[in-house]
This record gives C-alpha cells, structure tokens and sequence, in this order.
C-alpha cells in the first residue's frame, strides 16, 4: 500500500451502509480496515475488495465490548494507522413497540453498540485522525429518527439525538487540528436493518418497504464518499439525506371519546 493512499476506518461494515461504503470507498481507490461482528462475511468482504491497488484489513469485534475494540486498534498494522476517515455505521434498532411493552435487554443492546461502541472507536482512533491532520474526517451515521419523534422510536431514536450532539461537540473539538465532523443522517433506507429490528420477521420488513422507493445503502454510502473527498477547509456538518417517498405528517391530535 502507497503512503499516500487514505485509509477509511469503517464500522458496521458487514451489512447494510457499511457494507456498500466499504465498496464505495475501495473503488475510489481508498484501503481499508474493516470491522463487524460476523467474521465469515467479513472475510467474505475482504477477499471481495482486496487487490493490488486496495488492501483491506479486517477486525471482527463487537463494539460492544471495549476492551476488545481497544485491544484491536492498539495493535492495528504499521501500514494502516494514518487513517483518514472513520465511519461510525454500526448501529441497530430492535423492536417497534411502544414503550412500556419494550424489552429493556433491547434498549440497552442500542445504547450499547449505537452510543458506547460509536464513542468507543471513536475515542480511541482521535490520536490517528489528528495526526492525519487536514481532511481528516469523522462520519458518523446518525437517522432522521434523531430530530422526528414516532411511535415505538423510543431509544433507538435517543441513540441518534445522542449522535448528532456528540457529532457536533466533537466537532468543536477537533477543528482546531482539522480534523471534520459530519452527523450523516438517512432517512427510510431499504437494508438488512428492519429485518433485524422484526428480530428475523420477514413479512414485516417487506410490507415497511411495499409500494415504496426507499433509499438503497449505496445513495448513502455515495454521500460518505463526496463527504470524505471535500477540500480540507469544508465541514459538512450534518447531512439528512431521505427518499422523495418520506414525507411529513400532520402533528397526531389526541382527542378525547
């Protein structure tokens, strides 16, 4: 790998956006490390997007687990600690209910991968994006779901409000070394993401999807690329990005029998 090749540091990247930005990036000529928790589709990906022109490190972690994740950026190879972007992708949503008939093993799964295992990498790769210097970037996936409250939201859409605060306290940061942050929140995106949060339902994940025309992982994995590859001096600072089919709704009025 030539020492002027960037390097993205991509979470999540097993499935979903993190999957399709790990592909947007390599064929823009971007190296890699790579990390999710199922290791067979990572080595999967890894042999997909590896060539002589790409290397791709792999790193099967769960982000869940903090000394893990540490211990594998500790030890991460010479030849890929000038990273320039992180993208925080990792992220999920279990269940649609309303709160009070929740699973409180779901919430905290949320709060753990979608805040604690976002704050975690990116605490622990600040050193390398500061020594990168200008045009290093920091992306973190948030959700329109962060600012529209909706029915059966509950936490998964406080993890996203969390994401956009911490994205923009981040930034202020992190300006004075260079160092960009942008909060890129999507809108409906049609992936593996509902068919996990139906924890396997498939027939609902389809209807969610029926008759419409979502945002695929790969719109908004272009938006991480045109981010990532802005002039040094440009912060987007956040970027809500949704198909032309999601619209807003009138306030829901309550109204007494």
């Amino acid at each position: 790998m030539h020492e002027a090749t960037p390097i993205a540091f991509i979470t999540g990247a097993t499935s979903g956006i993190g999957a399709a930005c790990a592909r947007r990036f390599a064929e823009a000529g971007w190296s890699l490390v790579l990390s999710g928790r199922r290791q067979d589709r990572l080595e999967a990906l890894q042999a997909e997007l590896q060539s002589d022109r790409v290397a791709v490190h792999a790193l099967a972690v769960d982000l869940a687990d903090s000394e893990v994740v540490q211990a594998a950026i500790d030890t991460l190879p010479e030849a890929f600690q000038r990273i320039r972007v992180v993208i925080n992708s990792a992220g999920l949503a279990l269940g649609k209910g309303p709160a009070q008939q929740a699973e409180l093993a779901d919430w905290h799964r949320m709060i753990d991968t979608n805040i604690k295992g976002l704050v975690t990498v990116t605490r622990l790769l600040l050193p390398h994006l500061i020594a990168t210097g200008p045009g290093a970037t920091v992306i973190n996936l948030g959700s329109i779901a962060g600012h529209t409250p909706y029915p059966g939201g509950h936490v998964y859409g406080a993890t996203k409000a969390f994401v956009e605060q911490f994205s923009y306290n981040l930034r202020c940061d992190l300006a004075p070394h260079g160092v960009r942050v942008t909060d890129l929140a999507p809108g409906m995106t049609e992936s593996e993401f509902t068919l996990v949060r139906m924890k396997g339902d498939a027939g609902i994940a389809e209807e969610y999807y029926r008759g419409t025309r979502a945002l695929q992982p790969d719109d908004v994995a272009r938006q991480a690329l045109h981010i990532a590859e802005l002039p040094p001096h440009v912060n987007i600072t956040r970027l809500e990005v949704a198909p032309i089919c999601q619209q807003w709704s009138p306030f829901t009025i309550l109204r007494d029998e």
